[in-house]
């Protein structure tokens, strides 16, 4: 623990090559929040709107691309509908924040780096953003916090919340973690995790974002509060080899299990 800061604490949020509609919720959380300051948040990508997404989830996922779009468009109309006071909320609350928001092609640029130095953060937060070296995540007095959608330290990797659901866990966990120079191997501030059950993974992956967000703007304030306690993973822990994206047939073997169990239960 460290003694409680006298204002609010001072973020730099690292980002990926675009904002996701869950980054800008969270975004919305730490505007509105008496105890955050969000000064500056970096996007690190080759450019902004909708083209360069597209290139970059190509990139990426190949003809899933569009598959990806079409199913964010699908979730955030059908989040308008389930909660449009909360929605419009949230749009308007960050829309202060994303005016602090710069696209940098190289977050480790010197240039950059003098930038944020010159800003004295007192944390970093990274969302979705990309993986930081310790010239930059160590900037931050208080160091830099991650979120990872999984349990630490069993489920390390990409899409592990997807790897919960495909095992057959009981529930799909999240991490709130300090930055080290490891993969997904930082002190542990907070967990949080949802029920899986029969649910389908598009249910299980909101919860997990909604209980995640809340977690981290949690430790958020537990670090400003000087209440924070940092838990080092044990190493001893039963942990499985770095998961990978997920490939198309693993898509389509989960839902067809789901589907298999979801009528074999009802019948």
């Amino acid at each position: 623990m460290s003694s409680p800061l006298a204002g609010p604490i001072r973020i730099v949020y690292f980002a990926g090559p675009y904002l996701e509609p869950a980054a800008r919720r969270f975004i919305a959380l730490l505007e509105r929040h008496p105890e955050v300051d969000l000064m500056l948040g970096l996007c690190e990508g080759e450019g902004e709107g909708f083209f360069h997404r597209l290139r970059n989830l190509w990139r990426r996922r190949g003809p899933l691309a569009f598959a990806v779009l079409g199913l964010e468009w699908l979730e955030a109309v059908a989040g308008f509908l389930r909660a449009p006071r909360e929605t419009l909320r949230d749009r308007r609350d960050a829309l202060p924040a994303l005016g602090r928001f710069v696209t940098v092609p190289d977050v480790h640029a010197p240039e950059v780096v003098a930038r944020i130095r010159a800003l004295a953060p007192d944390l970093g937060v990274i969302y979705g953003g990309p993986l930081l070296k310790p010239e930059v995540f160590e900037i931050p007095r208080l160091g830099t916090l991650g979120i990872h959608h999984g349990r630490a330290p069993k489920y390390r990797g990409k899409k592990t919340t997807f790897w919960e659901v495909y095992n057959g866990e009981a529930t799909a966990g999240v991490t709130i973690q300090r930055l080290s120079r490891g993969i997904d191997t930082g002190d542990i501030l907070r967990t949080a995790e949802v029920p899986i059950g029969r649910k389908g993974y598009g249910q299980v992956w909101r919860e997990a974002q909604q209980v995640g967000a809340d977690a981290y703007l949690a430790a958020i304030v537990d670090v400003r509060r000087g209440t924070a306690t940092f838990t080092p993973q044990d190493p001893a822990a039963p942990r499985d080899p770095l998961y990978r994206q997920p490939a198309p047939r693993d898509i389509l073997a989960l839902t067809w299990r789901r589907l298999t169990r979801r009528r074999a239960a009802d019948a």
